[in-house]
């Protein structure tokens, strides 16, 4: 059998990997805001709050980034906000709307300006 030295490796690593991939844990947003609130109130060290929840510290120091970098921008001013799929469908079907009453609305204005100048001339 022409076997690659390896190979069998490879794909238990591959294995391992996927397994990882599909047991891993994911966070809730209320989650993240909870530890990072636990980190900020000081009561325990980051350190012993990251092994007690199962979680890297840059992980931890990540969430805590982004959770004040979003506290600054919305205490700025800054409240945009990513629109919604519905809203997206919404505000198309609105546009397309307007854009249609638009274009009739020229093309009637057309018509009564050819009917009032009788040749059909635009009189500018």
């Amino acid at each position: 059998m022409d076997k690659k030295p390896g190979t069998s490796k490879d794909a238990a690593d591959k294995l391992v990997k996927n397994i990882r991939r599909k047991t891993r844990q994911t966070y809730s947003a209320e989650e993240k805001i909870r530890l990072v609130l636990a980190g900020l109130r000081g009561e325990e060290s980051i350190s012993a709050l990251c092994r007690r929840e199962g979680i890297s510290e840059s992980l931890y120091y990540s969430w805590s980034k982004e959770f004040l970098e979003a506290g600054k921008r919305r205490l700025s001013g800054d409240t945009a906000r990513q629109a919604t799929s519905p809203e997206v469908k919404e505000l198309r079907s609105e546009a397309m709307a307007l854009k249609e009453c638009v274009a009739d609305l020229t093309l009637e204005n057309r018509l009564l300006k050819k009917s009032m100048t009788g040749a059909g001339e635009f009189e500018e």
